[in-house]
């Protein structure tokens, strides 16, 4: 904790999320801080501004990772997932197996990366049942919980709805809303995707609406958090604004920015 100058003891924490595969530096994220909160999205399936980074294209090349988000950009979903088949069916591997070895491959480089005390919760495109093996002692997970931190109460709900993008972890809308409604009244919400805003579920580079939860902003009216932060739109229309008396904040995309955002009390 930062000392003030009449002596009063501080908290400062680092929250990131939207990670994609950014080791380096998450590695600095914590830098000053008591705690870094990681919010979800490890994992760098493909990166739409750079088509050669990913899993995609080290599998099957950059011209057929540039095929696939031309295909998901334009909202054509089912032509994207046909395209995928006739890929995994020309390289004759498993695909479950192929994106596991590649996915904890990237896994032990973000986990190793985490500072101590860390605590996360999963994104959309992240697989719960491996983080576990990779998670350290320094490392908290949540979900659906609530831990202290410096005197102030934290709840974490990860994960994304469902879309037709597939993401490994979407879960349905009642699913969703169990877990806010397990996490109660905190101080401080902390989740993957946003509260169900126009403004905040708006991606202004994608040109579309990314899936928001109406049970967080409902959480968010009838709990009235200090805070509400989340991540998932990469490129906002909005990045912060005012539900009632709850400051809600997207912490920026960490992938792109490498600078996490700071919370201090």
């Amino acid at each position: 904790m930062a000392s003030t100058p009449d002596g009063d003891r501080r908290t400062r924490v680092h929250v990131v999320s939207d990670v994609h595969g950014n080791a380096r530096d998450l590695a600095r994220a914590g830098q000053g801080a008591d705690a870094l909160i990681c919010l979800g999205d490890l994992v760098l399936f493909l990166d739409y501004a750079d088509h050669s980074r990913g899993i995609f294209p080290d599998l099957f090349g950059v011209e057929n990772a540039d095929r696939i988000v031309e295909l998901r950009t334009a909202r054509r979903f089912e032509e994207a997932r046909a395209f995928q088949s006739r890929l995994w069916a020309g390289i004759g591997e498993d695909r479950a197996g192929a994106i596991e070895k590649a996915v904890r491959k990237q896994y032990a480089e973000m986990f190793a990366a985490f500072p101590a005390p860390t605590y996360a919760t999963y994104g959309n495109v992240d697989i719960p049942t491996l983080w576990q093996e990779y998670a350290g002692p320094g490392t908290t997970v949540l979900d659906g919980e609530r831990v202290e931190i410096g005197g102030r109460i934290f709840g974490f709900v990860g994960g994304g709805l469902r879309t037709p993008m597939r993401t490994p972890y979407e879960i349905s809308d009642e699913e969703y809303a169990a877990k806010i409604e397990a996490v109660g009244e905190v101080d401080v919400l902390c989740t993957h995707i946003p509260p169900e805003v126009p403004e905040l579920v708006y991606d202004t580079v994608a040109r579309r609406f990314e899936r928001g939860s109406r049970a967080l902003l409902d959480a968010i009216h009838r709990t009235r958090p200090r805070y509400a932060l989340f991540g998932h739109v990469h490129q906002p229309l909005v990045r912060r604004m005012r539900i009632g008396a709850t400051e809600c904040v997207n912490v920026g995309h960490f992938a792109a920015g490498g600078r996490p955002w700071a919370l201090e009390w």
